[in-house]
């Protein structure tokens, strides 16, 4: 047994009052993990009557979240998958059935009125979008994977299409990863195979595959660990759960593969790359089992499970720069139920109250190591550490800026002057914007301040029917 400092890992479910509840979470059939989740907020996948929504939830908004609490709401059908940008706490990605990718940019301290306007809908897929997931280390890259076997990174500073790997998959994308620096991607795919594909090279961009990397017909995922070898969760022929590690430089064999039990649900893999361990929920469980990976065989060291009685429809992953260093919390989880979200806080039990930086790591940062353009020209950053020893202090997040390219500058010959008049005359619009926008703030304040002085009026008016029923 694997002698780790991870093996006393305790779970905990929080308290009543400490969860989101009245959600309608949503009822779509797709296997992701319908949360995601930053220091600021949980976002969440809800029922949605005609078209698809989100919530977005200040993360102290706990208790009941009343029916008419305002939701992200501009995709015509379901919403499949939602991610907040590592690089800006409130930006955050949605695919949906409606073929497209939004991008929105959230009010820093929530949402007061419905959200029906990305800041860009990029539009490219032909069928359902299914996956979203933002580049580790670049600022504004996103992968989207669509029911059209198709995948698309785009540059969401213009709203353009820079990359679509259109052959590369016969059958649909169950589950697309970025490597630790965002060079490769790892994808899980419905005929079977694994496979390792850098996106930015010419030709042939399969770098490595591997075929029936788990024998079973029900849908596998794939994700980087931060050395670079790949681990999988799938089904044995005999419809067994399993887990498997293998190195890209040769994919003929697993490095190990563990059966689990049989069940049905797929293993959604959450991974914290300081400290190793693989967290595994499976949708329609009611237990978290994580794993210690090494480097010495067998690699996978089982440490514990967490058992609650509910099944999980869901769940969010907290960013390690979220967690609080000083009660050892080494991972949190937002857990959906069908009708809340209840966080679950796993921590490592230390009798000392000072920072632990075994457990603790330098860990990436939410600061870019590179611009989109310098990613799309070839360039490679790693992750920009920060030191979680005095907890991390968010900085103002710069608002998410879309330029969109001229279409027409692209079909201009040489001849710059012709593009010169069009961004000169597109700059006083901004100001005719922002005084809208004022506006629009304005009114916001003027109704909450409406809605405050009648719900006093009403307390008033309750209190004194109270007292007459009390004498």
């Amino acid at each position: 047994m694997l002698n780790s400092k991870f093996r006393h890992v305790f779970g905990q479910a929080a308290k009543n009052d400490q969860c989101y509840d009245d959600i309608r979470v949503s009822r779509v059939t797709w296997d992701s993990t319908f949360c995601s989740v930053n220091p600021k907020f949980v976002a969440i996948i809800v029922e949605a009557s005609g078209g698809g929504a989100f919530l977005v939830l200040p993360l102290h908004k706990t208790g009941r979240i009343d029916k008419s609490y305002p939701s992200v709401c501009g995709h015509t059908g379901p919403v499949l998958d939602i991610e907040w940008c590592p690089h800006n706490d409130q930006v955050i990605a949605s695919g949906s059935e409606d073929c497209t990718v939004m991008v929105w940019q959230i009010p820093e301290n929530g949402l007061v009125t419905p959200m029906a306007e990305p800041v860009v809908a990029l539009e490219g897929h032909s069928k359902r979008v299914g996956i979203v997931a933002w580049h580790p280390t670049a600022r504004n890259v996103l992968v989207s994977a669509g029911c059209d076997n198709m995948i698309i990174i785009w540059n969401v500073g213009t709203g353009e299409a820079m990359i679509s790997l259109e052959d590369e998959h016969p059958d649909v994308i169950f589950s697309v990863s970025w490597n630790r620096n965002g060079s490769l991607l790892c994808t899980a795919c419905k005929d079977k195979s694994i496979r390792v594909i850098d996106p930015r090279k010419d030709g042939e961009k399969i770098i490595a595959e591997k075929e029936k990397a788990h024998d079973g017909a029900r849908p596998m995922r794939a994700i980087f660990l931060s050395d670079g070898n790949v681990l999988t969760t799938g089904f044995s022929r005999m419809s067994e759960r399993q887990l498997a590690l293998w190195n890209t430089h040769n994919m003929e064999e697993p490095m190990t593969v563990n059966e689990m039990d049989t069940s049905n649900g797929v293993l959604l893999p959450f991974y914290d790359p300081d400290t190793n361990v693989v967290y595994l929920c499976g949708k329609g469980d009611s237990s978290i089992r994580y794993f210690e990976i090494t480097d010495e065989a067998p690699y996978v060291h089982f440490l514990n499970t967490f058992s609650s009685k509910e099944p999980q429809r869901g769940m969010g992953y907290m960013p390690k720069r979220g967690l609080d260093v000083n009660k050892c919390e080494i991972a949190r989880f937002f857990k959906l139920h069908e009708r809340k979200c209840e966080p679950i806080v796993m921590t490592v039990p230390r009798k000392s109250d000072l920072f632990q930086d075994d457990l603790y790591p330098d860990t990436a940062g939410p600061d870019p190591a590179l611009e989109a353009e310098e990613w799309f020209e070839g360039k490679n950053g790693d992750p920009i550490k920060i030191s979680l020893k005095n907890g991390y202090v968010p900085s103002k997040s710069r608002e998410i800026k879309v330029v969109k390219k001229n279409i027409l500058d692209s079909k201009v010959t040489k001849n710059a002057e012709n593009s010169a008049p069009s961004s000169k005359c597109a700059t006083p619009a901004p100001s005719v914007k922002s005084e809208a926008k004022l506006e629009e703030i304005l009114k916001e304040i003027k109704s909450l301040k409406d809605l405050i002085s009648s719900q006093e009026k009403r307390i008033i008016k309750l209190e004194d029917q109270m007292s007459k029923i009390s004498i």
